[in-house]
């Protein structure tokens, strides 16, 4: 067990009682801190292996520090979002692992979510409406919106870098340069929020179709619905006739029905029919024209080979800090993450220059 991977154990029970201390709902706070003692008792085996002490790793890594501070800021709902997606990509490593080497699934490496609901489902306060609740919080951060805006300022600094090194490139950042760099940022931002707004949009009419549909059919045909929930029922391992029962039970409120119908029958949360398509394209509007402007910025006070340099070192910077913001998912190595942004970006960037500098030349 290497160090890094114990720090992962500290880092997670860290940020697990971070969740606790500021959850106002008792039962779920008990769910974190538990889930906090489970991750220090993982870390504590860990060090037991590498004949180290527990006090000289329980320090929390800047990540974690990084994202209880976004947490303080934004809401532990980002946190908590960023936190379950680091236990589903460690249990899906492990799961990987182990079908490579051959070796026996035994159903623990499975994601710190079910964990979760199982130890919601052991408390005596907890059942129905708790964990709905929880279910329902985890759900609404899903998308996780720390990733969303680290990637969307991504996007818009790689692609008007690119772009304004081409055209910087033809014109030898004199002429257009600030012109073009602004066209594209804002031609970017609105793409970019038109196709965000188009698709949640388009997903949220496709659902609420199905819904109708479900719906009438509940209404002209009860008892056949009432027999495909019971096969579902069934399908999923509960005893016919209890699996009838349930149906039929169900079936005598039917906007009780229709809810359950279109969440085990068409797989649809309608908590997830909320979101607005609206604020969905400003945010990617926002987001997409923060990386944007960076490359822009120095032809606002210069032109020429100065704003040139000044473009490149300014992007250079913006792409090493969204390197590094990505391995708050990642937990990949800092400078490894930050400097391969910057290489990739960087590359793009210098393509377009010398497509740039020769349409220049043979424009000339």
């Amino acid at each position: 067990m290497s160090l890094k991977s114990i720090q992962t154990e500290v880092d997670a029970s860290y940020l697990y009682q971070q969740l606790a201390n500021h959850e106002t709902d008792e039962t779920v706070a008990h769910v974190y801190r538990q889930m906090s003692e489970i991750e220090r008792g993982h870390a504590e085996i860990f060090c037991r292996k590498e004949n180290l002490t527990l006090a000289s790793v329980m320090k929390p890594s800047w990540r974690a520090r990084t994202l209880n501070t976004i947490g303080k800021i934004f809401g532990y709902d980002y946190v908590l979002g960023s936190l379950m997606d680091t236990e589903r990509s460690i249990s899906n490593a492990v799961i990987n692992a182990k079908v490579i080497h051959k070796m026996e699934l035994t159903g623990a490496e499975t994601n710190h979510v079910k964990v979760l609901r199982s130890i919601l489902e052991k408390q005596s306060k907890s059942a129905g409406a708790y964990i709905s609740k929880f279910e329902k919080r985890h759900r609404s951060i899903g998308g996780n919106a720390i990733r969303a805006a680290v990637l969307g300022g991504n996007d818009g600094l790689v692609s008007n870098f690119s772009l304004v090194m081409g055209v910087a490139g033809a014109t030898a950042g004199e002429s257009g340069v600030l012109l073009t760099g602004l066209a594209g940022m804002l031609a970017g931002a609105l793409s970019m929020s038109l196709g965000e707004w188009i698709s949640v949009k388009s997903s949220q009419e496709l659902y609420e179709n199905q819904m109708e549909v479900e719906m009438e059919e509940l209404e002209n045909n009860p008892e056949g619905e009432r027999r495909e929930l019971a096969l579902i029922y069934i399908a999923k391992g509960i005893p016919e006739a209890q699996a009838h029962a349930m149906a039929a039970d169900i079936m005598k409120d039917t906007t009780h029905a229709h809810e359950v119908l279109v969440k085990e029958e068409l797989g649809i949360n309608p908590d997830e029919l909320k979101g607005s398509a609206a604020e969905a394209a400003i945010y990617s509007f926002i987001l997409f024209s923060i990386g944007a402007i960076i490359p822009v910025i120095p032809f606002f006070f210069s032109a020429g080979f100065k704003a040139i340099l000044f473009s490149v070192a300014l992007s250079a910077i913006g792409l090493f800090v969204i390197g590094a913001a990505i391995t708050l998912f990642t937990g990949k190595n800092v400078w490894y993450s930050g400097l391969r942004q910057v290489l990739f970006g960087l590359a793009a960037a210098a393509i377009t220059y010398g497509i740039g500098s020769l349409i220049g030349v043979s424009m000339s």
